[in-house]
C-alpha cells in the first residue's frame, strides 16, 4: 500500500511539474539542500563567485526523518517543493549538496545540469546504496521508489583516491565525477576569517583563551544507549588543570553529565571551532579530514568499532588513520600528551584531498561551463 501511495505522489508532481516546465529558463543556478534551514559555507562561498555574473537562488530546508517523518514535517517540506519545482524548471543549473527527493523524482528539461558537491570531505563510513537493507541504511525498496540520487549530471569529488567509494554510494558510474573539493576549504587558509572567528568564540567563551583547547566531535549514532556512559568516562578521565574540553554534539544526541568545566557549544559549529581547537577528538566523522587541511591533531575515541563497523560500515582501514585511536577513555586522555606524527597526518589527508587552494573559484568557474 505505502509503494502504490509514492507512485502516485510522484505520478502528481511529475504532471505539475510538466506545467511548471513551460516556464522559460534564466541565467539562474539553484541551490537545493536538506542539510540545514540556513546557507552554510559552501553555498554561500560558491554563489559569492557565480553571482557576479547570475541569479543565484538558495533554497535550504530540512526534512528530518525523509520518509518517515511526521505529517507537519512532510506538509512543510510539501509545500517547499513547488518553490523548489519553480527554480529548477527556471534555472540552467542545480547545486545540491545532499540527496534532494524533488530532484530525484522529477522529469527535468534536458537543459537543466544537475551538480552534486555533497556535504562530506574525504571518506570514512559508508552511505547511501552501500548500505541499502542493513544497519542504518534505508530499505532497497524505498529507496528504488524514490529513486535516490538519481538524475546527477556531474558529482564532485576532493580527490581519486575515493571517488570509487563515492560511485559505489551514489550508485553511478564514475564516468560522472570531476576533481573538485568543497569551497568551505578556503576557509580553513583563510587568516582573517580564522581571525574573525576566534574573536567572536572567545568573545563568548573568554576561558578558551587561558589554555588548550579539546575539541570532542562525536558521530551520531541512531542507536545511543551506550553513548552517555562512555562520554562520562571521557569527561571523568580528561585534564580540566591542563585543557578545556568543547563538546560538540549533533543536535539529537543527548547527554547526562554532571561536570560544569565540559563547554556545551551550540552557537558555533564544528567547523567555526577549528579556529580555537588544539586538538580533535572524534571517531568516524569525516570532519577530520578538515581538521587535518588545518594542521589539527586528530585522536579517536573508538569505544564501539565492532558495532560501528556492523550497523553502518566504514570505507578505509580505521588503523591507517593519522592519529592515536582508544576504546578506553583514560588511555586516551593520556595519549593527548605524547608527541603527533603531523607529517604522516599531512601525507594521509592530502592523499583524500587533492586540492586545498581555490577551491570556490575553481568549483563555480567548472558550474559556469553548464550556464
Amino acid at each position: 500500500m505505502k509503494a502504490v501511495i509514492i507512485k502516485i505522489f510522484i505520478f502528481a508532481l511529475n504532471v505539475i511539474y510538466a506545467f511548471y516546465k513551460l516556464l522559460p529558463q534564466k541565467d539562474k543556478v539553484v541551490m537545493i539542500s536538506r542539510q540545514s534551514n540556513a546557507v552554510n559555507d559552501d553555498f554561500r562561498l560558491l554563489g559569492d563567485v557565480l553571482s557576479k555574473k547570475h541569479q543565484v537562488v538558495y533554497l535550504c530546508k530540512t526534512l528530518d526523518g525523509g520518509v518517515d517523518s511526521g505529517l507537519k514535517t512532510k506538509i512543510s517540506y510539501g509545500l517547499h517543493m513547488f518553490t523548489q519545482m519553480y527554480h529548477l524548471s527556471t534555472s540552467k543549473v542545480c547545486v545540491l549538496d545532499s540527496y534532494s527527493p524533488i530532484v530525484s523524482l522529477l522529469n527535468h528539461k534536458k537543459t537543466l545540469t544537475v551538480v552534486q558537491i555533497w556535504h562530506s570531505i574525504g571518506t570514512l563510513k559508508k552511505f547511501g546504496w552501500q548500505i541499502l537493507g542493513w544497519g542504518e541504511g534505508s530499505s532497497p525498496e524505498t529507496a528504488k521508489l524514490m529513486r535516490m540520487h538519481k538524475n546527477y549530471d556531474v558529482i564532485y569529488c576532493a580527490g581519486k583516491e575515493y571517488l570509487d567509494v563515492l560511485a559505489e554510494g551514489f550508485n553511478v558510474s564514475e564516468d560522472v565525477f570531476k576533481i573538485y573539493t568543497l569551497p568551505r576549504i578556503d576557509l580553513l587558509k583563510n587568516k582573517e576569517y580564522q581571525d574573525k572567528t576566534k574573536q567572536k568564540i572567545y568573545q563568548k567563551y573568554p576561558m578558551l583563551a587561558d589554555k588548550p583547547n579539546v575539541v570532542y566531535a562525536p558521530t551520531f549514532r541512531k542507536n545511543e544507549s551506550e553513548f552517555n556512559k562512555y562520554f562520562n568516562a571521557l569527561v571523568d578521565a580528561f585534564d580540566f588543570d591542563k585543557y578545556n574540553l568543547i563538546v560538540k554534539l549533533h543536535p539529537l544526541s543527548e547527554v547526562d553529565v554532571c561536570n560544569d568545566k565540559v563547554i556545551f557549544d551550540k552557537d558555533f559549529s564544528s567547523f567555526e571551532m577549528f579556529s580555537v581547537a588544539d586538538k580533535l577528538i572524534s571517531d568516524y566523522s569525516c570532519i577530520v579530514y578538515e581538521a587535518g587541511i588545518k594542521g589539527i591533531p586528530l585522536y579517536f575515541y573508538n569505544y564501539d568499532a565492532e558495532l560501528y563497523e556492523d550497523v553502518r560500515g566504514l570505507t578505509i582501514d580505521y588503523n591507517d588513520l593519522p592519529g592515536y585511536k582508544e576504546k578506553d577513555a583514560k588511555k586516551l586522555v593520556e595519549k593527548l600528551e605524547l608527541e603527533y606524527d603531523y607529517e604522516y597526518m599531512e601525507k594521509y589527508i592530502r592523499k583524500y584531498i587533492e586540492n586545498v587552494d581555490n577551491c570556490a573559484e575553481k568549483m563555480a568557474a567548472d558550474i559556469e561551463s553548464y550556464m
